[in-house]
C-alpha cells in the first residue's frame, strides 16, 4: 500500500467534508445505507486503508455512521473503492450537485 502524504490525506478528507456538509439532513440515513452496502460488496476491498475501515467500524458500533464524520469516512471509502458506482448511488437520491462535487473530488485521487 502506498503511504500518501498527510497533507494530501487531510485535502481530500475536508473536500469529503465540505461536500457531506452540502447533503440534505433527510437523505443522510438512506445514502449512508447505500454507500454501505456498496463498500461491503465491493471486490476492491484491498484498497482500503486500515485506519479508514477502523473509523468506519467505530462509527457503525456507536450507531453514528449518518454524522458528518461517519459519513465522510464512509463517503471516502465508498469514493475510493467503487468511484462510478458511488457516482451512481447520489444520482439515484437526486443529489445530482453533490454527485458532480463528488466527481470533482475523485479526480484529485
Amino acid at each position: 500500500m502506498v503511504k500518501l502524504p498527510v497533507s494530501y490525506e487531510r485535502r481530500i478528507y475536508m473536500d469529503y467534508r465540505k461536500l457531506v456538509e452540502t447533503i440534505p439532513v433527510a437523505k443522510r440515513e438512506p445514502l449512508s445505507n447505500k454507500l454501505i452496502d456498496l463498500v461491503l460488496s465491493s471486490k476492491n476491498d484491498e484498497k482500503m486503508p486500515n485506519q479508514l475501515a477502523n473509523t468506519i467500524l467505530h462509527h457503525w458500533q456507536n450507531d453514528i455512521l449518518i454524522s458528518e464524520s461517519g459519513l465522510t469516512a464512509l463517503l471516502e471509502a465508498a469514493a475510493l473503492l467503487e468511484p462510478d458506482k458511488t457516482i451512481e448511488v447520489f444520482t439515484q437520491l437526486e443529489l445530482a450537485s453533490c454527485a458532480e462535487q463528488l466527481k470533482e473530488v475523485t479526480a484529485k485521487t
